[in-house]
């Protein structure tokens, strides 16, 4: 539990103008400090810094808040992340008061393994950049890829040499475990037996990969000429989840906020090629197929993303993949669109042979998202026969049914049933009426109610719902959850995630505010879609809800989330030391939470 003058005193002792200098050039103005906005692209300064104010404030966007919402907003961090950032830099421990002892000694033995494991990624990083200056054919292989030197410099690009111990050179011991939890050596050979060590990266180019604060927590590394595997990635590690990361989000963030959306391609050198032909927008995910947890990352900086693939099999595999992951974040608000290259290029060569201007036409003319909708359930479908129709159908329902309710889910049952050749009535009926309930005319904005009654005190019905609904009539408790709590509120689903969002943004700009403000606020927010709106609180269900009730619903919202995550790692325990290790955390803190449980109550499925 975080005391009420907590964040009071810690935003007192931080310098917002030293911190916001590490990434903005300052310049003093009077008493203030000015510079170019880090939020928007202007070539005249218009963001001034206030030491005595502790605030930032930009005259062209209009973007402020204190040295939190600049963690929040620049770096994409949680609300909570941010607060223990600040809190380290000052030295002054973030209170921990509703946490067990045990639980707050895990959590600093976690903290001090990622800040150990950190420090040796970004040590070799440095040493791989060093060796990259002294070696000539890698320089020569990245300048016939088009990059110059600021760009390799932007990207930390290195060069990891072809001995096998290379890596013995930059640190002080070779036989130092944090090297293998790193993913930097490799051993072979049983414990106490005779073991080999040696680099896991050799003669390959280097790319850092780092989360959005800028620590480097993997590397991904690119043969120079022949070789396989031609990509090779860290092994995941504890601060290292492929399927939760992508490459060049750190260094994409402003030009995110320049335009507009995210491109999100499939591999490190696209993203590195592209920011240097002007395309500083675009990121990739390291491996693995587009997840939920990229895009939930996403949307912490845009609203707009554009998935960008090749047009083979592989191509449109991938795409049905990123589309599974986009669905439930599809709000009325929100735009994912599907770009398909041919064949023979990816991003990079097409803008190299048809030009910026050509690239640029096709990221404007990429499939919206309702319509890859269709057609990846149309594929292998006789549309011209009634069993084509049928089974278009068949592949459509569990896609559109992951849709969250609004204006484009009405939209996208509308041209199924045109495709299916079939009334929009029928068609709902046939899928169980699901849509009856948002087809029917939604009433005026003031005068709409929440699903809830007020004539009684009726809860939601499912422990996310609830804890929202707490949170939302009782903001003052936010401060008070752990960090294990806010990740969970922010994976559920949508629309519920969005009004996760939007608090953490309402807190971090005005505090704890009354519900009877709160509520206007959101109404009056037209960035929210019409199914947040409709998935408001009744206040008289929650408004004198107590503690230990948000408590038992967030424990099963956990529950769920930790259940989910254990079922993921399942295929991979027994054979992977992280995966295991991992599980064994998550099925402690499972038992624990069934335990706390209260009888009768039982977790999403």
């Amino acid at each position: 539990m975080i005391p009420p003058g907590y964040l009071q005193d810690l935003l007192s002792r931080v310098d917002v103008v030293a911190l916001i200098g590490r990434h903005v050039e300052l310049r003093k103005a009077g008493a203030n400090h000015l510079g170019l906005c880090p939020f928007h692209g202007e070539k005249s300064p218009s963001f001034t810094v206030s030491a005595s104010k502790q605030f930032y404030h930009c005259f062209g966007c209009g973007a402020h808040g204190d040295a939190i919402r600049f963690l929040t907003e620049y770096h994409g961090m949680s609300f909570v992340d941010a607060v223990q950032d600040l809190a380290q830099q000052v030295g002054l421990p973030v209170p921990q008061e509703s946490r067990s002892p045990e639980q707050v000694a895990d959590e600093a033995r976690q903290r001090a393994q990622s800040a150990s494991l950190s420090d040796v990624l970004a040590q070799a990083s440095t040493h791989y950049r060093q060796q990259l200056k002294s070696y000539r054919p890698a320089i020569d292989y990245l300048k016939r890829r088009g990059l110059d030197g600021e760009i390799a410099a932007r990207f930390a690009l290195g060069y990891a040499p072809e001995g096998w111990h290379s890596l013995a050179s930059a640190f002080a011991s070779y036989d130092d475990p944090l090297l293998v939890q790193a993913g930097l050596v490799i051993v072979q050979g049983e414990e106490g037996g005779e073991q080999k060590r040696y680099d896991r990266f050799r003669d390959r180019i280097t790319f850092p990969i780092r989360n959005a604060k800028g620590d480097v927590i993997a590397f991904g590394a690119r043969v120079l000429d022949k070789g396989e595997p031609k990509y090779l990635n860290s092994p995941e590690t504890p601060i290292f989840v492929k399927g939760r990361e992508l490459y060049g989000l750190f260094e994409s963030r402003q030009g995110l906020r320049e335009r507009g959306y995210a491109l999100v391609t499939e591999g490190y050198m696209d993203v590195v090629a592209l920011a240097q032909l002007g395309f500083t927008n675009a990121v990739a995910t390291l491996g693995t197929a587009c997840t939920a947890d990229h895009v939930r990352k996403l949307l912490r900086f845009t609203d707009h993303v554009v998935f960008a693939f090749d047009g083979d099999a592989a191509g449109r595999r991938a795409a049905a993949r990123a589309l599974e992951a986009a669905l439930a974040h599809a709000s009325d608000t929100r735009s994912f669109k599907f770009l398909f290259l041919p064949s023979e290029h990816d991003p990079d060569s097409y803008v190299r042979s048809e030009g910026v201007d050509a690239f640029e036409r096709c990221v404007s003319e990429a499939t919206p998202l309702s319509r890859q909708l269709i057609a990846t359930a149309a594929q292998d479908c006789d549309l011209a026969s009634a069993e084509g129709r049928s089974r278009l159908l068949a592949q459509a329902k569990p896609l559109w049914a992951a849709l969250p309710e609004g204006a484009l889910r009405l939209q996208v049952l509308a041209e199924l049933a045109a495709q299916a050749s079939l009334p929009v009535p029928e068609l709902s009926h046939l899928w169980g009426g699901a849509s009856a309930k948002a087809a029917a005319p939604a009433a005026p904005l003031q005068t709409r109610r929440p699903a809830l009654r007020t004539s009684s005190r009726r809860l939601p019905p499912t422990p996310q719902a609830r804890a929202l609904h707490m949170l939302l009539t009782h903001p003052q408790w936010w401060d008070q959850l752990a960090q294990d709590d806010h990740e969970a509120l922010h994976a559920m689903p949508s629309p519920l995630d969005s009004l996760v969002a939007w608090l953490e943004r309402s807190l971090a700009d005005h505090g704890p505010r009354p519900w009877a403000v709160t509520r206007v606020a959101l109404l009056e927010d037209a960035d929210l879609d019409s199914s947040a709106h409709a998935a408001l609180p009744d206040a008289a269900a929650t408004l004198d809800a107590e503690w230990e009730d948000l408590r038992r619903a967030l424990d099963l919202v956990q529950l769920d989330h930790i259940s989910q995550e254990i079922d993921a790692l399942m295929p991979s325990v027994g054979r992977d030391l992280v995966a295991s290790e991992r599980y064994r955390a998550l099925d402690r803190r499972r038992s624990e939470l069934k335990r706390r449980s209260v009888p009768g109550e039982t977790a999403i499925v």
